[in-house]
């Protein structure tokens, strides 16, 4: 990659090569931050470039009204005021443009996913590698900010940042801490995204998306899937660890007749699932608990389900996590672990990063290899029969989450705060571009706890099981 003249030598007046043949502006159409009438767009264009590692693919304006970029860029990204530079100089990676952005100094206007849809940042920002100025693109940074008279000390992060945490990692309470900053934002504002169904995880779409086939359909047929793979039968006893608003334990206990338990962490998730339970008559088969899962001593249970839980728990918990669950469940009974999944290899001893996703979304969230949860799951005596990757779902149902949220963007931002709604705007959109280019994976895992004699109460064949009429 050739690199971007960043403001720290002489730009090549006499440079004959031209933008179409380089695929980025040449020495000779960027600036140096000490030459004179250059606007501010002109001036950021490059460290934009120097922090993407390649030419934006959105035009850039500056609150000096100066425009650099594409002509025709389906996005615009706005520099609204100097201290969004000021931001990116003390802070030179993602989490210095993420403030900017959280804060209302920078702004999306247009296409976002265009914005976004750069495959080598979507990867980096997908694994531990992240968005990084380095040597003489962080130095160039600063001297911009001088030129452009952005100068002063760093300016405090958005109060929606985490950046303290109580307790060890993974512990009882730092988790529910953790927990409660990404949920407990206010139920109504997730209706709004989430939709009607109120559940949080990958739809599974059999047909596109149409005006009679949509998201509430796509979640329907989800939670129908997930009771199947269970083999749910009247009597069964379910626990759904990590229960979300009870969607799951509804379905469940309605459809199948089912006594179910949901836990959860959450206060506020744990309050609105009470009352859709007694709303649908159902007190009597559902129990809905404020409890960690760590907690729960009442088993056995027929089936567990634990459906977007898993990504809290950790690499470090990951075998006391199976452990738990071998241990609540009966013998014949069925475990399905619906999990979003790295799909690189773990490299030992890797530290995390301060990224806009842990600071502002999901702290201390962990996404494990599938091989690792197998294996955790083997370990802990668990026999795991099936494995469903559902990749392309979820990046279906993002985008429908998106546009749930951009539709209502005004209630939104009544509901929580307009930054809050900024962090859950980029975050599912770059989580769409993470799915749909393989950067990230979701995938259903059904495990069971054998029997006498390692009986697994299974039929011979996965179309029986699902319920179809193949052999």
């Amino acid at each position: 990659m050739t690199e971007p003249n960043l403001g720290l030598r002489p730009a090549n007046r006499n440079c004959s090569r031209t933008p179409a043949r380089r695929g980025r502006p040449c020495a000779s159409e960027l600036t140096t931050c000490f030459d004179v009438g250059v606007s501010a767009a002109d001036r950021l264009a490059p460290l934009v470039e120097a922090l993407l590692q390649a030419p934006p693919p959105f035009r850039i304006r500056c609150w000096d009204g100066s425009e650099a970029g594409p002509a025709d860029a389906s996005a615009t990204v706005v520099f609204r005021s100097r201290r969004a530079l000021r931001r990116l100089a003390w802070r030179p990676d993602e989490l210095g443009l993420a403030r900017a952005y959280v804060a209302g100094d920078v702004d999306i206007q247009g296409d976002i996913y265009a914005v976004l849809d750069l495959e080598d940042v979507v990867a980096r920002l997908a694994t531990n590698e992240g968005l990084e100025l380095t040597g003489r693109a962080k130095l160039a940074a600063a001297l911009t900010a001088v030129r452009l008279g952005a100068v002063g000390p760093p300016p405090a992060p958005p109060p929606e940042e985490l950046h303290r945490r109580r307790g060890a990692r993974h512990s009882r309470q730092r988790d529910a801490d953790v927990v409660r900053h990404h949920y407990d934002v206010g139920n109504d504002f997730y209706r709004l995204v989430l939709g009607p169904s109120l559940v949080y995880s990958c739809a599974y779409w059999r047909q596109p998306p149409s005006t009679t086939y949509g998201l509430t359909e796509a979640q329907a047929d989800k939670l129908e899937l997930t009771c199947t793979k269970l083999g749910l039968r009247p009597g069964h006893r379910l626990l759904d660890v990590g229960c979300g608003w009870g969607s799951l334990l509804l379905h469940a206990a309605r459809e199948y007749g089912v006594s179910a338990v949901g836990v959860t962490v959450s206060p506020q998730q744990a309050e609105l699932a009470r009352e859709r339970v007694a709303a649908a008559g159902l007190g009597g088969q559902v129990e809905v608990r404020l409890q960690d899962y760590r907690d729960v001593v009442d088993g056995p249970y027929d089936a567990i389900a634990s459906v977007g839980m898993a990504e809290h728990v950790g690499l470090d918990q990951i075998g006391t996590y199976a452990g738990q669950l071998f241990g609540m469940l009966t013998p014949g009974g069925r475990l399905l672990n619906h999990a979003i999944a790295s799909i690189r290899p773990l490299i030992d001893g890797e530290e995390a990063r301060s990224s806009f996703i842990d600071r502002y979304v999901f702290p201390d969230g962990e996404l494990l290899p599938l091989s690792r949860t197998v294996d955790a799951f083997e370990h802990a005596g668990l026999e795991v029969r099936d494995v469903e990757a559902l990749r392309e779902h979820y990046g279906a149902t993002l985008r429908a989450w998106v546009a749930n949220l951009q539709a209502e963007w005004a209630e939104a931002t009544r509901l929580v705060s307009p930054a809050r709604a900024r962090i859950w705007l980029l975050y599912m959109a770059g989580s769409v571009l993470a799915f749909e280019t393989g950067q990230i994976g979701v995938n259903q895992v059904l495990a069971v706890r054998q029997g006498a004699r390692g009986a697994a109460g299974l039929p011979a064949t996965r179309t029986a099981w699902l319920g179809g009429s193949g052999t």
